[in-house]
């Protein structure tokens, strides 16, 4: 059961429209999305700060830091729907798509590593300690860091949105269940090797 109803047809012409711009023909909208347009402020906010268009960081990076963040917070509706729609054109392992629930730092490269140890930095602490920062700077130039540092932000509100609303699993989405994940105590995460 929903804990906020999300909008339902017919919608007004401008709601109609934004969320047309983000799903594809045919298909419903993301329930988080149809969720959030019950307030249309915090909708076109929310909106506003997406940052799935071609920016600075590549497909993959821009990936490796969502799925991370939502591993961080078990919000398996939004780790689901990036595996699904995002996880093969990001050419990500079995393995790789596994590290970004249980922290596992094995079969990436330096440059991910270092995203990975980031993101987990920023997530605990909201801080990067100095050799945090000068290893992504050995790899990410400042627009590429800056950008990774709002996909941490705003997807960790996303988590916030799809965790706090306890919305249910998009039916074509990954699950959690469907990946391998060691006992707590032998996980490693990225900052141990890093």
């Amino acid at each position: 059961m929903n804990r906020i109803e999300p909008v339902q047809a017919p919608l007004g012409p401008d709601i109609q429209a934004a969320l047309d711009g983000i799903t594809p023909t045919g298909k419903t909208p993301l329930l988080l999305f149809r969720t959030i347009a019950v307030s249309r402020r915090i909708y076109e906010r929310f909106r506003a700060g997406g940052l799935l268009d071609r920016g600075a960081l590549s497909l993959r990076q821009r990936e490796i830091v969502i799925l991370r963040i939502c591993g961080l917070h078990r919000c398996e509706y939004e780790w689901g729907v990036h595996v699904t729609v995002f996880g093969k054109k990001a050419e990500f392992t079995a393995e790789q798509i596994s590290a970004t629930i249980d922290g596992q730092a094995t079969g990436w490269n330096p440059d991910e590593v270092a995203l990975l140890a980031a993101c987990e930095e920023l997530d605990c602490t909201t801080r990067l300690e100095d050799d945090t920062w000068a290893r992504l700077r050995t790899y990410f130039d400042a627009q590429q860091v800056l950008e990774m540092i709002a996909l941490a932000g705003f997807y960790r509100t996303v988590c916030l949105y799809a965790n706090g609303l306890r919305l249910p699993l998009e039916p074509f989405a990954a699950r959690f269940s469907q990946c391998r994940a060691p006992p707590p105590d032998q996980a490693t995460s990225a900052t141990d090797l890093a």
